[in-house]
């Protein structure tokens, strides 16, 4: 009896370490969580405040992306810490949906608008600048306040009313953009691979932009009305019953 005794205190005692230890990995999750949503609301802000001055001072957009754009970058490609922070568990949300949104726009920084310097004074990229800052500023400062249990209302308001007009917008400007892209790229030939080559591979970028602009057809609805019934739900209560494909 005192052995089984002995064990059963034994086991007892393993499990409160577990739970003390998922507790302190818990903690400091969301420790990290808080602090990188602050960080990402201060830097979009920061991009915001840069983006008016430079219009109050030059009176146009031309030459607005340059001078933001090492802050955009840097910002937008430390968001692929998003689907890192999915797939470790400590956010629960969707891989692939997270994926789908930070990578497209990583792509649209880093492998369009930078890589074809001939588009950066668009007026597309400006719009897609203004929607993706009131967007994130909003987003991130809606998760920083409702992990700290202080979510103002209009935050709230912001982060699902918002989007009705803005993902539009921002589509609308992304696709402009790679629009203006497509002549320039089909000019130079850039990141294609033509045959023949040691490799007997190819591919042609130009019509890849057309394939990427093509799947904004069967995606955007599926992410605007995700957030359409995310609206209902948080705004009024009602329970939505998601159906399985």
């Amino acid at each position: 009896m005192a052995s089984s005794e002995e064990d059963g205190g034994s086991n007892s005692s393993v499990e409160e370490k577990e739970n003390s230890k998922k507790k302190r990995l818990g903690a400091l999750a969301t420790a990290w969580i808080i602090f990188y949503n602050i960080t990402m609301t201060a830097g979009w802000l920061v991009l915001a405040i840069a983006m008016v001055r430079f219009y109050m001072q030059k009176g146009t957009h031309k030459g607005l992306y340059r001078s933001i754009q090492k802050t955009l970058k840097f910002f937008q490609t430390f968001a692929v810490l998003e689907v890192v922070h999915c797939m470790v568990g400590i956010v629960r949300t969707s891989v692939l949906v997270t994926g789908v949104q930070v990578c497209s726009r990583t792509f649209m920084v880093w492998f369009i608008t930078h890589s074809i310097k001939q588009i950066q004074n668009e007026e597309s990229v400006v719009l897609y600048l203004v929607v993706w800052t009131v967007t994130e500023i909003t987003r991130y400062s809606f998760y920083t306040f409702n992990l700290l249990n202080h979510l103002p209302y209009f935050i709230k308001w912001a982060r699902y009313n918002l989007f009705i007009v803005l993902y539009p917008v921002g589509v609308a400007g992304e696709l402009l953009t790679i629009y203006a892209a497509l002549p320039f790229v089909k000019k130079t030939g850039m990141f294609s691979v033509r045959l023949p080559n040691k490799y007997n591979v190819s591919f042609d970028y130009y019509y890849f932009l057309i394939i990427i602009m093509l799947s904004y057809i069967p995606l955007f609805p599926q992410l605007y009305f995700h957030m359409l019934r995310q609206r209902r739900r948080v705004l009024y209560g009602e329970v939505i019953v998601e159906k399985d494909d």
